[in-house]
């Protein structure tokens, strides 16, 4: 479901918008809400939105965080996703510590770490994979989460979270894979800005490449994917 705003603000608007929505769904089903969130710059006006217009419109004692991926980095460096999470949000409302699961832990190996967030999952998720909702951002080259273009992730199939070595970054990365992605109950990315523009027209009206796009291979076993993007993003479509 493609949903174009006239500009990032709009767009962030009906993120924000969806979160309280699919929260109140979720916690009213179940008593509590699980969210995985998308890194980079792509929340941060959402962030803004839930901390301000939204704040008292969402229950946060029973929100459960989770991302959909990290670079395996300490969460005090500023190219973490959790870190930069805490930072713009989860500091400032009252979400218990206990329900928050950062994607990295100090000594212990990536895939070490991989191994026991999906024992994180077990207990928190019902089946231990289907969230309430995930977001998911996708980069200039299509990539969305830690599936980049090229690399052997895109295909995982049994592991829920995997861990391993992205060669062009030199670093490690973690990430949730193709089967939680698909599963979840509701499925949002989040795209602004002209740079998007080729990669979301190959991704949506391309021909199927997930090799070379690898947000294509996101088709939720609940129905569409939401996409929130503002004018820029969409100008090729």
């Amino acid at each position: 479901m493609l949903n174009i705003f006239k500009d990032k603000a709009a767009a962030s608007k009906a993120a924000a918008e969806l979160f309280v929505e699919k929260s109140k769904e979720a916690i009213a089903a179940s008593g509590k809400f699980t969210v995985a969130l998308t890194g980079g710059s792509s929340p941060a006006g959402m962030y803004e939105l839930l901390l301000t217009e939204y704040k008292e419109q969402v229950d946060w004692e029973k929100i459960y965080v989770f991302w959909c991926d990290e670079r395996w980095v300490p969460i005090s460096d500023d190219r973490s996703n959790a870190g930069n999470a805490y930072k713009d949000l989860l500091n400032k409302v009252d979400i218990p510590e206990s329900q928050i699961f950062p994607m990295w832990k100090d000594d212990v190996t990536p895939e070490a770490y991989a191994e026991a967030y999906e024992a994180i999952m077990d207990e928190v998720l019902e089946d231990g994979k289907t969230f309430d909702l995930i977001f998911l951002g996708m980069g200039d080259d299509g990539h969305t989460a830690s599936l980049f273009p090229g690399e052997s992730i895109i295909h995982e199939t049994e592991k829920r979270v995997a861990a391993y070595f992205l060669k062009p970054q030199d670093m490690y990365r973690i990430t949730l894979t193709a089967p939680v992605l698909n599963a979840a109950k509701n499925v949002a990315f989040i795209a602004f800005g002209e740079k998007k523009a080729p990669a979301l027209y190959e991704v949506l009206k391309g021909v199927p490449n997930v090799e070379q796009y690898p947000s294509q291979i996101v088709k939720p076993d609940s129905g569409e994917a939401i996409w929130l993007v503002d004018e820029a993003a969409a100008a090729k479509l």
